[in-house]
C-alpha cells in the first residue's frame, strides 16, 4: 500500500486559501495572493510523487499553468513529473480534463482514494482545501506537510475546517525554517486515538518512609 501525502501553504493561524493569488479562490476572500510577499528558500528536500490527487479547482490551476512550464529552466524537472503522472481529479460535478492523464474519480471518494492509495507508492494532494477536509474526516492521508508562513489573518478557510476528527500525528522529521521565517513541519499519521491524562500523574507520589 502506497501513501498519501497532503501538502499545504498555511499562516500561523492555519488559513490555507489563496496564497497564490486572488484567483485562486475568491469567494469573498480579502487576501488572495497572502503567500507571494513571503515566499521563502526553505531547505526542505521534495518528496517525488507518483500520482497527484486533486480538487476541481486546484486541477483547473495547474492544468492551465504546468503543460505549458517544461520550456522554463527553473520549472522544467516538476513541469515535467507533473505533466507525466496521473491525475486523479475529485469533483461532484462533470469538469473538463486536458490535461494529459487526468482521471475524474467516482461519487464514492473514500473508496476511489484506498484504491489509489493501493496503486501508487506515493500520492500528493496540493492545495484543494475542501478535498483535504474529505480526506482529514476519513483519514485518508499518511501525511500531512505544512508550511507554516509569519502573518495571521483572522479569515479565510483553514487547513482544519470543519473536516478533522480526533487523530495522532507525530513530527517525522525536524522542523526546517528558511530565512523570512516559513517553517516547513512534516507530520505523519499515527493509528489509535489521542490519549488523555491528568497533569497531576506526571508528578511522581511523596516517598513513604
Amino acid at each position: 500500500m502506497g501513501t498519501v501525502h497532503i501538502e499545504l501553504f498555511t499562516t500561523l493561524d492555519l488559513v490555507a486559501q489563496s496564497p497564490g493569488g486572488p484567483e485562486e479562490d475568491a469567494e469573498g476572500f480579502p487576501f488572495g495572493g497572502w503567500q507571494v510577499p513571503l515566499m521563502d528558500e526553505v531547505d526542505a528536500p521534495y518528496e517525488v510523487p507518483d500520482a497527484l490527487l486533486l480538487g476541481r479547482r486546484t486541477y483547473a490551476m495547474f492544468a492551465s499553468f504546468w503543460p505549458h512550464q517544461e520550456d522554463v529552466p527553473e520549472l522544467k524537472e516538476i513541469a515535467t513529473l507533473f505533466n507525466g503522472i496521473p491525475k486523479y481529479v475529485a469533483s461532484r460535478g462533470t469538469p473538463d480534463l486536458p490535461w494529459a492523464g487526468s482521471v475524474q474519480l467516482g461519487p464514492d471518494l473514500p473508496a476511489a482514494v484506498r484504491e489509489i492509495r493501493d496503486r501508487h507508492e506515493r500520492v500528493k494532494v496540493i492545495g484543494s482545501l475542501d478535498l483535504v477536509q474529505t480526506l482529514l474526516r476519513e483519514q485518508l492521508f499518511d501525511r500531512l506537510d505544512l508550511q507554516v508562513h509569519p502573518v495571521v489573518l483572522g479569515v479565510g478557510k483553514k487547513v482544519f475546517d470543519g473536516g478533522a476528527v480526533p487523530t495522532n500525528v507525530t513530527l517525522v522529521e525536524p522542523p526546517v525554517a528558511g530565512p523570512k521565517g516559513v517553517v516547513s513541519l512534516r507530520y505523519g499519521r499515527v493509528e489509535g486515538a489521542p490519549a488523555t491524562a491528568d497533569v497531576s500523574s506526571l508528578h511522581s507520589s511523596p516517598r513513604q518512609d
